[in-house]
């Protein structure tokens, strides 16, 4: 991380950072480039455009291309901007073919046209066959610089290959193999390179592979199952087994990271953000936070209707302990919806195990609902002494909880059906449902005690 007094100085003597005639302007940009590229990047980021720029525009080209590298793909396409074209190839050049491709998703018609313009023959091909893949896919996300080995070449081949290949392709511990057709075989290991004697073939000793990703298929999905595999590196395929890439360690690091993030985003009622907090606008920010809530106002507005319409029953004695059911129903929606998007997202929780994970639930809604129906009873009737009352708030409560419950781990479960990131079931959006919810359960469960 970066520095707290390194980073205040600079935006102090940021003139003089610039400019590099002074001592301190000489000295801070010495300290400044010798950061990590990734805090260089960060720092970059949250500076304003014009700095930004000049202070890009000031290093070396080697620091330059460890630096482009780390932006996220917004920056990136702003620092292009601030490039000739030359400049321009340079920093292209910095990035892997998935990378780029990233960055390409970001830029509008005309600059993606103009960039490609400047791009080799080969790697503007690769970049537009990966361009044809969603982003959050498989062939989205995966890394074509990597080596394959044809099954019917001898070991000592292999290593002549390796040898002159390696520093132009990403070489992996596994190696991937294919047939004359280019069609994926298996896979092989460093360490069979040395154990095998040199002139053994490969595909007499090729391995199968444990998990292989179809082009198409989702990122999360594929994540999922290399975390349940222990895999660091996946084949991906087209649909007739031709290779493609693999998705590496690195690639699975961004992709669980990036999920998480979005399902943080989600439970919170908001559009995941594209890149960072500070490069998104604040009216953008405005927008993206105020129409959920605007939303979820107006709905929560059915609860003052139900108090309204409920007032002669809730004066008094029952209108005392509103808040502590609904919040309880919202607390027990939400932890059962958490376990249960927690659950999905990781696989633990699947469609061969789902009838399973709701009897269980169902079970545990029941207990909890007399062990805190209990405990409410307690609660009031030493309080009040209102035995009647008691009863008809534990009963309330125990029917909010076996609910509540209830609807948190069936929602999630829907939106997966449906097609929706089912992080959007927690938050906001199940608390405001619970309390209204929590609100009609409580008001016909006392009427139940106190007029029938």
């Amino acid at each position: 991380m970066i520095p707290g007094r390194l980073l205040k100085e600079i935006r102090q003597h940021m003139k003089a950072v610039i400019s590099r005639r002074s001592n301190l302007g000489k000295s801070l940009w010495k300290e400044l480039i010798t950061l990590h590229p990734a805090d260089i990047a960060q720092f970059l980021s949250e500076i304003s455009q014009d700095d930004f720029k000049k202070l890009f525009l000031n290093l070396s080209q080697e620091d330059m291309c460890e630096v482009f590298t780390e932006f996220s793909e917004g920056k990136q396409a702003q620092a292009l901007s601030f490039l000739n074209d030359v400049g321009r190839v340079d920093a292209l050049s910095c990035l892997t073919t998935d990378e780029m491709t990233d960055l390409f998703e970001n830029l509008s018609d005309d600059e993606l046209k103009r960039y490609l313009n400047l791009l080799h023959k080969q790697d503007r091909e690769k970049v537009l066959s990966l361009l044809k893949f969603d982003p959050e896919s498989a062939g989205g996300i995966m890394d074509t610089e990597v080596l394959a080995l044809h099954d019917d070449i001898t070991v000592k081949r292999s290593i002549e290959l390796i040898q002159r290949l390696e520093v132009k392709k990403e070489l992996h511990h596994v190696i991937f193999v294919v047939n004359e057709k280019k069609h994926l075989v298996g896979h092989i290991v460093l360490e069979d390179l040395v154990l095998q004697k040199p002139q053994t073939r490969l595909k007499t000793f090729i391995k199968e592979n444990e998990l292989v990703a179809h082009a198409d298929e989702d990122q999360e999905t594929i994540a999922q199952k290399m975390v349940h595999y222990n895999l660091m590196t996946v084949p991906v395929v087209s649909k007739d087994n031709y290779f493609l890439g693999v998705i590496p360690s690195s690639t699975l690091v961004d992709v669980i990271e990036e999920e998480a993030s979005e399902d943080v985003y989600r439970m919170s009622a908001m559009e995941p953000v594209k890149g960072t907090y500070f490069e998104m606008s604040f009216w953008r920010l405005v927008y993206q936070r105020s129409y959920i809530l605007i939303a979820l106002l107006l709905a929560q507005s059915l609860s003052s209707t139900i108090i309204q319409y409920n007032e002669q029953l809730l004066a008094g004695f029952l209108v005392v302990f509103i808040t502590m059911l609904i919040s309880t129903g919202g607390n027990a929606s939400s932890q059962t919806s958490a376990i249960i998007i927690q659950g999905m997202a990781s696989g633990e929780i699947n469609k061969n195990n789902m009838g399973k994970f709701f009897r269980r639930e169902l079970i545990l809604a029941f207990v909890m609902a007399v062990i805190l129906g209990g405990t409410a009873f307690g609660r009031v009737y030493l309080t009040s002494s209102n035995l009647m009352g008691s009863i008809a708030v534990s009963a309330s409560l125990a029917c909010i909880v076996i609910v509540s419950m209830t609807i948190g781990s069936a929602i999630p479960v829907l939106l997966r059906r449906f097609n929706v990131d089912p992080a959007y079931s927690a938050g906001p959006v199940l608390a405001t449902l619970m309390d209204i919810l929590g609100l009609l359960i409580y008001c016909n469960v006392s009427k139940f005690f106190f007029f029938s």
